[in-house]
């Protein structure tokens, strides 16, 4: 039996995290011979792998779980020849390339293109049985999940537009929603509360908080304090959906790489090219407004694409 080949000095494209985006870049740049070197990340398969059933991703015409989704993206990219390694990146050097990662077992990749497509983590509250019931009950999407919410009640938890806007979208399948809100103020915008105001089926809590979340083996509701009483009670619920915002993950490349206000990414407008040649951003880590897998899946494309396309001009 010969030995295995050893990696190359340099690899030619790496790509950070194995979500949608990650993996869709795989396939486009494993198919272009390009030998896709894939950091999966502390969390292989991002976001979709704490998701249930996924019914809006195209060509599946029945429900498909989440990580069943994730696997057979990562099968798609291992037949045409990527390769895959566990691990996060803890640093960066994109002064000069190849760019040097250091991962977080202590050793180091270098690199002629990267794509970052490290995507962004959900705000949670912070309780056990919120994340003992992720995916059977407790969401961070309502345009993922809310339809497994037909003529149920529901509770939403935040205070800016991105809470009205899932609270009223809710609205579509669910029989109720209650807002809560640790404060009488919001941060929302004026247009997005009174829309929310308006709707006959959503109600509020203010000055309340979630204490606990309900359930055996799936959310039957939620345990509320009043911050001003102290005062608590139980709500009945079937499902909760968070939104708190989300935290981009982007902490080792902020030094090197342009972020928004709220830590994204910048990319030059219609391509995934952020400032340092050689280097793109992909899926939720370059999107705060989006964040679904099938423009994650699209953006990953358009990050391999791009790398074919600077490797080309630079090598010819």
């Amino acid at each position: 039996m010969s030995a295995a080949a050893a990696p190359p000095a340099v690899e030619t494209v790496t790509i950070l995290g194995s979500g949608p985006a990650g993996l869709t870049a795989a396939v486009y740049a494993a198919r272009a011979n390009l030998s896709p070197l894939v950091l999966e990340g502390d969390t292989p398969g991002g976001q979709l792998t704490i998701t249930s059933e996924v019914e809006n991703f195209p060509g599946f015409a029945e429900p498909v779980l989440g990580p069943d989704l994730i696997a057979t993206l990562k099968k798609q990219a291992e037949r045409f020849g990527t390769r895959f390694r566990y691990g996060a990146v803890s640093d960066v050097d994109l002064s000069k390339r190849p760019f040097t990662l250091t991962v977080s077992d202590g050793t180091t990749v270098r690199t002629e293109t990267l794509i970052i497509a490290t995507g962004a983590t959900a705000k949670w509250l912070g309780l056990a049985n919120e994340t003992r019931l992720q995916g059977r009950g407790v969401s961070a999407c309502a345009t993922c999940d809310g339809f497994f919410f037909k003529n149920k009640d529901v509770v939403v938890v935040g205070g800016g537009d991105s809470a009205m806007e899932e609270a009223t979208f809710l609205t579509r399948f669910a029989k109720s929603v209650k807002l809560v809100h640790r404060r009488d103020q919001f941060r929302a915008s004026k247009i997005m509360l009174e829309k929310a105001r308006k709707n006959p089926k959503i109600s509020f809590e203010l000055d309340c908080t979630v204490d606990d979340v309900l359930g055996a083996d799936k959310v039957a509701g939620v345990r509320l304090r009043n911050l001003k009483t102290g005062a608590t009670r139980d709500v009945p619920a079937d499902g909760l959906f968070l939104a708190i915002g989300h935290e981009p993950n982007t902490a080792p490349f902020r030094k090197w790489l342009a972020c928004d206000d709220k830590g994204y990414l910048v990319t030059e407008k219609g391509s995934s090219r952020t400032a340092v040649p050689g280097v793109f951003a992909a899926g939720d880590v370059a999107d705060s407004v989006y964040r679904q897998a099938v423009t994650a899946a699209g953006t990953g494309c358009m990050a391999a694409l791009d790398a074919e396309r600077f490797l080309e001009a630079l090598h010819g």
